[in-house]
């Protein structure tokens, strides 16, 4: 395979990596309160950039910033509990029995969604993470946006998007960290066999970034602080059905290297979704 590198702004973008796992965001159950309806568009977000407000110092683009879309969704998280139309994951991710969804490891204050890593004795002491999908706003085609950052190292972070009809593949990772905190992986999971497309950009997670997707019926850009660092352009990679944007943390002790030794975090300052004009 050609190697190529592109240097933006100190992203370094290299050629994919090793395959990512598959995410278990649907394996486990939705946590009771799970919204059957399609979610109430929303847009509680304060747009202007920068912002102090924020707890990253960037508040979400404006409407106007994302050419062919709409704004549809838009959440920075305040309060002390989840907005309306998301829930929380809880049980044993599928593939990965040294794991465990705990919805209380799922918090949100102060402005920030935080999704905690940490052995639990509720548990047998496992390391129990936490996931959330806004399951009540689903999807065909859009744009989405995640301002997250990774505090401590060791779990496997994820930004997807996932099928509505839980029948997988497809999936669409936009953010995947492993159990280092400077490399991200985009996967494209799909087609029989679990065929897949990915690459890895060498970045800092320990800090605050914008990560993105760009979801065409024939095409995927993928970005982060607005630079585009992936596009897929595969037809038959490009899922044609409705899904939902998830977000969770999971480890896989004793299987695979994104295992932590210390209690870590996934924090989310907010997210944004577009649908296509």
């Amino acid at each position: 395979m050609a190697r190529r590198t592109l240097l933006v702004a100190a992203l370094l973008v290299l050629t994919a990596g090793p395959p990512l796992a598959a995410s278990a965001a649907a394996s486990a159950s939705v946590a009771p309160g799970a919204a059957a309806t399609q979610a109430r568009a929303a847009a509680t977000c304060a747009h202007a950039t920068p912002s102090y407000d924020e707890p990253s110092h960037l508040a979400p683009p404006a409407t106007i910033a994302v050419r062919g879309y709409t704004l549809a969704y838009c959440s920075d998280f305040t309060g002390s509990s989840l907005p309306w139309g998301w829930d929380k994951f809880s049980g044993v991710p599928k593939g990965d029995p040294s794991g465990y969804f705990e919805p209380g490891h799922v918090h949100v204050r102060n402005g920030i969604l935080k999704i905690d890593t940490s052995r639990d004795p509720g548990h047998g002491n496992v390391w129990a993470t936490g996931g959330v999908c806004h399951c009540g706003a689903h999807r065909t085609y859009g744009a989405f946006f995640v301002r997250s950052r990774s505090i401590g190292v060791g779990p496997d972070n994820v930004e997807l998007l996932w099928p509505v009809a839980h029948v997988w593949p497809p999936e669409i990772d936009f953010n995947e960290s492993s159990e280092h905190p400077w490399n991200s992986t985009w996967t494209v999971h799909y087609g029989p066999g679990d065929k897949r497309l990915y690459r890895t950009a060498w970045i800092n997670l320990l800090g605050w970034h914008t990560w993105g997707v760009y979801w065409a019926p024939r095409s995927l850009t993928f970005t982060v602080d607005g630079f585009v660092w992936g596009t897929v352009k595969t037809t038959a990679a490009v899922p044609a059905g409705a899904m939902t944007l998830d977000i969770q943390s999971q480890t896989y002790c004793g299987l695979a290297p994104e295992c932590p030794t210390a209690p870590a975090s996934l924090q989310v300052d907010w997210v944004e979704e577009f649908a296509r004009a």
